[in-house]
């Protein structure tokens, strides 16, 4: 998938979401591996309940490669 298309797909409705998924792909998307990327593309087509959930609550998700994505966003977010 192109980067203008999930760059789309991180405006989520919230300022809060759509800075924690805008940094990851301007910061991390691209030295990311494979799996991982398909992790985030996957992740921005949850809903935003369910992304919430994961990048704001205490959730995690089942997959290893989305879970490091949250985790790497989560972090950044209690950095600022």
């Amino acid at each position: 998938m192109n980067k203008s298309r999930l760059r789309w797909q991180c405006r989520r409705g919230t300022r809060e979401l759509d800075k924690l998924v805008v940094w990851y792909l301007d910061e991390r998307f691209d030295d990311a591996g494979e799996k991982e990327k398909s992790a985030f593309e996957a992740l921005l087509e949850l809903p935003d309940p369910d992304l919430i959930g994961y990048l704001l609550g205490k959730q995690l998700p089942a997959e290893e490669s989305a879970r490091r994505v949250v985790e790497c966003i989560r972090s950044r977010n209690q950095q600022q």
